[in-house]
């Protein structure tokens, strides 16, 4: 390959090497640009889950808070309590549950959306290849 490019001008070389360099960087681009929108698009799908999480937390707390308060009131005020300790107290337990699921969703909606998905990690090695390939041919 040395002899080959020993007989080409200089400026004949250099056109080359500014060629290569050039179709080099655009393929790099592409690559950055599709990675970075596969990225965004596996985001989304952690923002639908989050979003879908919320959504069932704050219909949760509408429905059930309404229905499993009355409900358990009535079970606690059979066993004793007085009506306003035994609604207190239905409220509370429901309220926890419902939070704990809440927290479940919106926890994996989060770790969904973790830096680790922000990565280019193709395109952080392909460029690194690139400048190895480059550095040799400069040399």
């Amino acid at each position: 390959m040395s002899d080959i490019n020993e007989s080409r001008p200089l400026p004949e070389l250099v056109r080359g090497l500014v060629a290569d360099v050039t179709g080099l960087v655009r393929k790099e681009f592409d690559l950055a640009k599709t990675e970075a929108s596969e990225s965004f698009t596996r985001a989304l799908g952690g923002i639908e889950v989050l979003v879908i999480g919320l959504v069932f937390a704050i219909g949760a707390l509408g429905v059930l808070l309404s229905a499993l308060v009355t409900g358990l009131t009535a079970i606690l005020v059979s066993q004793g309590f007085t009506e306003p300790s035994a609604n207190a107290l239905s409220a509370l337990i429901v309220a926890a549950a419902v939070g704990l699921i809440a927290w479940v969703l919106v926890s994996k909606g989060i770790s969904a959306l973790r830096g680790s998905n922000w990565k280019m990690e193709r395109t952080t090695t392909s460029l690194g290849n690139d400048a190895n390939v480059i550095k040799e041919k400069m040399s």
